[in-house]
C-alpha cells in the first residue's frame, strides 16, 4: 500500500501476514484521511473540525456496529469498524489520533517538550498500540517499547520537516529549547527562504548544536525500545525491524547534512533500503 505523507505508519507490506493486511489498510486509510482534513486544502479551521467531529460520530458508530450515516465515510468507517470487531480492537487509540489531528488545526507552538510528549502519546503511539494488539502482543513491557519506537518516529519526522512545517505556521521545536540554544523565528524565517548558508555562522552554529541535541534524544528513544523488533516474533519482527532502522537511518542522514533541513528534506533511497535490508539481517541498530 503506499505511504505518502502519513510518515509513522508501518507499511502493509508484505512481510506483514496476509490476515494483517485488511485491518492495518483499514487503520491506515482512517489515519491517513483524517490526516488530510487536518491538513490538506485550504478549508477554515472550523470547518476541519467540525469535520473531524463528524469522524468521531462515525467511529463511535461503526465501532458498535452501527450504519455510518454520512455517505462520504461510509467506505473508511464501514471497513474500520468491521476490523475493529473483527480483532476486538480498543476504540481509545482511534480518539487519541483523531484528537491530535485537531489539536494540530489549532496549536501551532509547543512550549517544552512534555507538552510535545504529550502531543506524540496521541498523535503516534496510537499506531504502535494498535500494531501490538493485531499481533496478539499488547503486554505492558511491549507497549512502552513500542511508545518509545512511534514517539522517535514522530519526532524524527518533525525535525526533518522542520522547512515543510515552517511554510505552514507551525514549530513543533519546544520553546524553552529554541530560547536555551539562542535560536528564535527570525532565524527560522532567514534559513527557510536562504538555506543555512544564508545565515551567519554563529546562528548556524547555535542550529546544529539545538539539532543535534533533537537527534540525539529522538536516537536514545528508538534505541530503548528496538528490544521490540527482536522480542516479536516472524515477519511482523522483521517489518519492525525496518522500521526502526529507517528512523535510526534517517537521523544519519540529518547529522550527514549538518541539520540543513531547509535546502533539502532528508529521505531514504534505494542504497539506503539495501543498507536497511543488510542492517536488518544483521540486527540490531547502531547506536
Amino acid at each position: 500500500m503506499p505511504v505518502e505523507h502519513y510518515e509513522n505508519f508501518p507499511v502493509a507490506s508484505l512481510l506483514l501476514p496476509a490476515r494483517l493486511r485488511e485491518p492495518v489498510e483499514a487503520i491506515y486509510a482512517f489515519a491517513r484521511s483524517a490526516d488530510d482534513v487536518a491538513d490538506e486544502g485550504d478549508a477554515a479551521s472550523v470547518e476541519r473540525l467540525a469535520r473531524l467531529h463528524d469522524y468521531r460520530l462515525a467511529l463511535e458508530t461503526s465501532a458498535r456496529g452501527g450504519p455510518v450515516r454520512d455517505p462520504t465515510l461510509v467506505p473508511i468507517f464501514d471497513r474500520l469498524g468491521r476490523s475493529i470487531r473483527a480483532h476486538g480492537l480498543p476504540v481509545q487509540p482511534f480518539r487519541d489520533l483523531l484528537d491530535a489531528f485537531a489539536q494540530d488545526v489549532v496549536k501551532t507552538r509547543y512550549r517544552d517538550f512534555a507538552e510535545l510528549l504529550d502531543y506524540c502519546r496521541r498523535s503516534a503511539n496510537p499506531v504502535g498500540r494498535l500494531m501490538l494488539c493485531l499481533y496478539g502482543a499488547a503486554t505492558p513491557d511491549k507497549l512502552r517499547q513500542s511508545d518509545a519506537i512511534c514517539t522517535s518516529l514522530q519526532l524524527i519526522n518533525f525535525w526533518q520537516d522542520v522547512a515543510i512545517d515552517w511554510r505552514k505556521a507551525r514549530i513543533y521545536l519546544p520553546q524553552d529549547e529554541l530560547s536555551r540554544f539562542g535560536v528564535d523565528e527570525v532565524f527560522l524565517e532567514r534559513a527557510s527562504t536562504q538555506g543555512l548558508d544564508g545565515v551567519d555562522g554563529e546562528g548556524t552554529a547555535r542550529w546544529r548544536a539545538l539539532m543535534a541535541f533533537q537527534a540525539g534524544r529522538a536516537r536514545s528513544m528508538m534505541l530503548d525500545g528496538a528490544g521490540l523488533a527482536r522480542a516479536l516474533p516472524g515477519r511482523i519482527g522483521w517489518e519492525l525491524r525496518l522500521v526502526v532502522l529507517g528512523g535510526l537511518r534517517i537521523l544519519e542522514r540529518l547529522d550527514a547534512t549538518g541539520y540543513d533541513v531547509f535546502s533539502r528534506r532528508p529521505t531514504l533511497g534505494k542504497s539506503d533500503w539495501l543498507r536497511l535490508a543488510w542492517r536488518a539481517l544483521n540486527y540490531g541498530p547502531r547506536a
